[in-house]
Formats: structure tokens, sequence, C-alpha cells
């Protein structure tokens, strides 16, 4: 209780700080509905007899999950484009069903109803006869699922599974009878998956693989062709793939490859070999390798290659992330140059061993863009989707005939690609709008820091004034901050932000010699990390010569908050305000608990600070160790979730505290603590309730910057 006392203290605190921005609060939320298509829908995916989609519908919080039949059994090309004229027929009358014959599959607002939280992990469809649907939800934010089985003709659930500490993970084996899930155990790891029949007790459930090394995390994924389950246990630096054929599910699990100290691979299924995502060898980015699909197969794994050359080597230039096999083809998805690419093997029909007969890399007219792979769910299938936007350009799902790849993209004409649907932003002009992709020179005077900026095309025509400057970034995991569109940060272009997004070290824009040691972001190079974002900052006030220290705000999340919490340490009076979400300040208190959930499996990420060559590297940069005494530090506010199992609500109240402490108090912002006590790590599952939460954290901001003039 005094705890939950203190918290709610300092969110009445945090209220009376921020009283005078209700008003730009409340017009920041209806700019964001403004810009919200409320009733729409995603793109139908074509899988088996059915499509599938999810809709929104005006003033509801959350998705309905609806399928309609599909038109005909005739090439997916075609039908894809039929569907794509009744889309756009339904987007001039949307009080209608998306499809003829619209089916709700599940509503998660009558799901939600009396919740304070809900969120549907995964949703999947018994493969043979799809008349069951199977789905995992929590309704707390501790990320703890419940999984539900109905019956799709009846409406009634015919199974569930309650209180197993599942992490929402569902995969449903070769009948309509047998469905695979994965427990957790106490610190939250995903370690055991079971094999569960339908109306059977949880008590009869078989164990098929518990990881007993705490440094691994365990997950489940069917091939694409739907033959194999894989089991993944994985530690960020080793892994392991075991497998059962789902034609035969009696047969023993076999290993893919014993795991090896510091290999990682991932494997698909085509045509009777396995297809290889890895780093063995210690290459500094992943190779495609393949071998015929055999248990402990290490010794036979062969790059993949075409007539010319090896198709990823695992060198610095060419980076795959992951691969997705069809009947004639296969997907890479990876990065080159800084940015997402999509490659598309073609092979050749009349042999048997996989031989490559083309290998092209889909381009793109924007110098700076996202784009990834969309549900693809269909196995025998010539046809691709995949998802594109910009900085710029809202999303976009692309239709690819990969028999006949184009390599460009974005208008929508051509034989062999089109647009089929991209997402309505009201009241949006792209041509006020421009972005830029450009690098900054770290400290080291080697690293080159790739940074994407977008503003409105009309505050850079006065090239002597300064502009209020939002930087944001993350720089962890090896995960990349990708140049993608977000209707969100339109309030803050309009009153003349330039909105920043620096790609720095940590990530795995560049590779993943981004991430790794010895020049990347991890374990004892962390500092690189703060070091660009720095950096960058100062590049835009010194160089660029567009904004100055007063008019200089920063944000970051989860380990991005840790992310700006180093970096305003390292140079307080660079920024004037700071906002860091579910941040990891804490680091040494944290990562020395091996108790704390999650923490065990994180000394791969930065070290385990019980050993003194960590300890003193991870003390220099952690957030909570390095505040200034007497500092001059920016405006802070800082969130979490009462319910988060990956950041606890603690670490920021701690963080809070300790900055009021130590800074000057005279020539430092205010700090304010700000926790949702019905959340967890990802903020508010309700959409009108996070826009809420958003439109706050963006009056904060703008108040503290005073930027408070109306659009």
């Amino acid at each position: 209780p005094t705890v939950l006392q203190h918290l709610a203290a300092e969110n009445t605190y945090t209220a009376q700080i921020t009283s005078s921005y209700t008003s730009l609060k409340d017009a920041l939320y209806n700019e964001f509905i403004e810009r919200l298509q409320e009733t729409d829908t995603t793109t139908p995916s074509l899988d088996k007899e059915y499509w599938y989609y999810s809709r929104t519908y005006e003033g509801s919080s959350y998705k309905v999950h609806c399928r309609a039949p599909r038109f005909s059994s005739g090439e997916h090309y075609k039908e894809y484009q039929v569907m794509t004229t009744s889309l756009a027929s339904w987007q001039t009358n949307t009080s209608t069903s998306v499809l003829p014959e619209e089916q709700i599959l599940l509503d998660e607002n009558l799901l939600s109803k009396n919740q304070s939280y809900c969120h549907v992990e995964a949703l999947e469809i018994s493969p043979q006869i799809p008349d069951k649907m199977a789905y995992s939800v929590d309704f707390t934010g501790d990320e703890i699922y419940d999984i539900y089985i109905q019956d799709l003709s009846t409406g009634k659930m015919v199974d569930s599974l309650k209180g197993v500490e599942s992490d929402g993970s569902i995969e449903w084996g070769d009948d309509d009878n047998t469905i695979y899930y994965i427990k957790m155990d106490d610190l939250h790891r995903p370690y055991q998956v079971y094999r569960h029949s339908l109306n059977s007790e949880e008590e009869e459930d078989e164990l098929l693989f518990e990881e007993e090394d705490e440094l691994f995390w365990v997950s489940l994924e069917k091939s694409q062709d739907s033959n194999y389950l894989f089991i993944h246990s994985s530690s960020a630096e080793t892994s392991e793939v075991h497998y059962i054929h789902l034609k035969n599910p009696e047969e023993k699990l076999q290993c893919v490859a014993q795991r090896r100290l510091k290999v990682l691979y991932d494997v698909e299924h085509r045509n009777g070999y396995w297809f290889i995502v890895t780093n063995v060898n210690q290459t500094v980015n992943k190779r495609f390798m393949m071998c015929e699909a055999l248990p402990n197969c290490q010794d036979l794994w062969q790059d993949v290659s075409d007539a010319k050359e090896i198709l990823f080597n695992g060198g610095e230039v060419r980076a795959i992330d992951t691969i997705t096999p069809f009947v004639h083809h296969a997907v890479i998805t990876g990065r080159e140059g800084g940015l997402p690419r999509v490659w598309i093997v073609s092979f050749d029909d009349n042999d048997d061993d996989n031989s490559v007969k083309k290998f092209v890399q889909l381009t793109f007219d924007e110098e700076a863009h996202d784009v990834d792979l969309g549900p693809n769910h269909a196995y025998d299938t010539t046809t691709l989707i995949l998802s594109y936007s910009s900085l710029v350009t809202p999303l976009s799902s692309l239709l690819v005939d990969m028999n006949h790849p184009v390599t460009t993209s974005k208008e929508g004409e051509g034989k062999n690609k089109f647009v089929m649907k991209q997402k309505v932003v009201p009241n949006y002009n792209p041509d006020l709008y421009t972005c830029e992709r450009t690098t900054v020179q770290s400290r080291d005077g080697q690293t080159l820091i790739p940074v994407s900026l977008v503003y409105k095309k009309d505050i850079m025509e006065n090239n002597t004034k300064h502009h209020p400057t939002h930087v944001t970034g993350y720089g962890s995991y090896g995960m990349s901050e990708e140049a993608s569109f977000d209707y969100t940060r339109l309030p803050l272009l309009n009153r003349g932000v330039i909105y920043v997004i620096a790609h720095v070290r940590g990530g795995g824009e560049m590779g993943r010699q981004w991430y790794e040691e010895p020049n990347g972001a991890k374990y004892k190079c962390k500092m690189n990390t703060f070091n660009d974002f720095v950096d960058v900052a100062r590049w835009l006030i010194s160089s660029r010569n567009i904004t100055t220290s007063e008019l200089l705000s920063c944000e970051g999340r989860s380990a991005g908050g840790l992310l700006i919490g180093a970096s305003v340490n390292q140079d307080p009076s660079l920024w004037k305000v700071a906002i860091l979400g579910v941040p990891f300040v804490d680091v040494l208190c944290t990562m020395v608990d091996s108790t704390i959930p999650l923490t065990v499996g994180e000394w791969e990420e930065w070290g385990n600070p019980n050993e003194e060559y960590f300890f003193e590297y991870m003390k220099g940069y952690s957030p909570m160790n390095n505040v200034r005494e007497g500092g001059a530090y920016p405006s802070m506010l800082l969130t979490g979730g009462l319910h988060d199992p990956r950041v606890q609500y603690w670490e920021p109240a701690k963080f809070a505290a300790e900055l009021r402490h130590k800074q000057d108090q005279s020539t430092s912002g205010p700090v304010c603590l700000k926790i949702d006590m019905t959340a967890g790590h990802f903020s508010a599952s309700d959409r009108y309730k996070y826009l809420k939460e958003l439109a706050f954290d963006y009056a904060f901001l703008l108040g503290q910057l005073g930027v408070v003039d109306s659009k």
C-alpha cells in the first residue's frame, strides 16, 4: 500500500505540474483523431479458402477479426486484383461488409468488456476444417496469457487453458484436435513446450521440450509449408532448433543441429531441404545455407549461390534476417546500405536440389523507406504481399508477382505489381512534407551514423531560423529504427518541429557489425550507442545549425529510455526536454539480481555485473549511477506501467527521485513521473486511451519547449 500511495502521489504531482497543458493535450488528441481513419480494415490476405483481415469501427477501442470466403480457386495474383476492386468499393461505403459473406471471428471489443486492459497475442484457425479458432489473451498487461478454443460454427467455447503461465504462443498440429503452447517459469522465461488435446485436462498435456539453461528462451514456429513444428531455444548469442514432423507427431523430437557457443541459426523447410540462416564460423553477418532435411546435420550445411556468387556470404555489405520459402521461390529480408531490403530467389523447377535460377533485389523510389513482408499465409503461390511506407508515405500493401518481380514499386502501375491498399490518413497532404537521409561523423572520426529527418517544407524557407527539433533513437538488441510513416507525428511537424531518428550503433541498421563487438555497441562497447546519439544532437546544433539546446528534445522507450538517460547524463545542458518511456535506467541493480524476471537472459546483451570485468564498465553508463551532482538538467517526463514484467515500475520511480536529489533545482526543469496503474510495458491496449497518453507526452514536450501555438 505504501508503494501504491507513493505512485499515486507522483501521478498527482505530475498532473499539477502539467495542468496548464490541458487544452494543448486536448488539441493534440483531437488532431490525432482527425488523422485517424477510425473505421478501417487491414488488407485481406488469402489462406486456403478464406480471406482474413481485421476491422476497426469509429468509437470502438479494439479490433474485430474477420474472414470471408474466397471468390474462386484460380490464380492468386488475379484473385488479389479482384479482391482489391471489392476493397475499393467498400472504402466508399464503410458501413457494409468489407468482403461478401463476411464472418466475425473475434470481436475484441466484446472480449475487453469490463476489462481495463486486453491484448490478444495469437489467433490461429484449425488447419484441416477451418471451424475452430484458438486465441490467447492477456487482461492485465503482465504478458501472461490464457488460451481459449472456440467452435466457429456454433460460437461456443469448446476448451480453454487458464492459469498455465502461457507466453501466448499457439500452434495447431496437423489435425484439428491438437495445439502446442509454451509455459513460462517463475521468472517469466518461456521454457516448456506442451502438446494439448482438445477437451483433455491440462494435467494430461504432454511435455515435449524443456529448456533448463536460464540464458535460453523457447519459441514455437510452423514451417511455411506446415509440415514441421520448430521449437527454438535461443539466447542472445547461441541457438538450437528441435523439430517434429506434424504428419507423424508421435515420432521423437529431433534436433537440427546441437547448440554451439556463439552460433545462431534459424531454420525453414522447402522440398526436402533445410533452409538455414546462420552466423556459423563467426561471420560478421549471417549466411544463407542449405542441406538435406536431416537431424544433426551441422556438417552438411552449404552456402547457397546462383551462377555468379554466394547469395549471402556473411560479409559486411549484405545482411540477411529472414527467409520465407514457397513452392517455386524463397523471399529473403535483410539489409544493405543501411536500409531494409527484400530479395526474391527463384528455383529451377527441373532440379530437386533447390538450384537457384534467379536472384532479384526489389528496389523502391524513395531514398529512405521501410519495407517488410505482409501476411503471406499460402505456400503454394507465386504471389507476394509486402508492406511499404516512408517518413512521408503512409503504409501501403503491395502485390508482387514472384515469377516476374519488378524492381520499382511505389506508383502502383505495371503488370506484375500494384498497390492493393494504402492507409487513408484524413487531412494529410504529403506534398507539404519532406524527408532526408544523411550521415553524421561520430567522435571516433571513422563511423558514419545514419540520420533520418522529416519536417514541413515551409519551415526551411528561412535558413537563418532555428527550429524545435525532437531526436529519437533505440540502439539495442540489433533492432533497427526504421524510416516509417506515423500519423501521430503530424501535430509535431505542423507546429514546426523537425523530427529526427538517430540510427545509432546497437541497432541493426548497418548489419550485425552495427551491433556486435568490437565496433558496434554491445558489452564493453555499449558507450558507442550514447556517444552516437549525443554526437547527432551536437551536429544538429553546430554543423547543420537548425536548432539550439533551448529548442532540442529527445525521446526513447525501454532500452531507448536507457539511451536517453545515459545521453542526458553525458551532457545535461544539451537538451531542453527529455521523455523516457518505461526506461531501463537502473542497469546495475537490475542486472546484478538474477531473481528479477528476464534478467539472466539479458547478461548476453549488457554483460553480467556480478563479474568485475563488466561491473565497472556498466557502472560507467548506468543512468541511475551517473546523475551529475548540481547538474542543470532538462525537463524530464518518465513513464511506466505497474504490471510491466520487462522494465519494472520502480526503475523510473527511483530515477526520478535520484534526479531531483542531485540536480541543481534552480537551473533544472521539472522531473515528472507518470505510472499507468492498469498497463504493462506496451502502454494502453485501448487505442483511444493510447492516443490520450501520447497526447499527454507531446503536450509536456511542446509545453516545456514553449511551442504551444495552435497548428
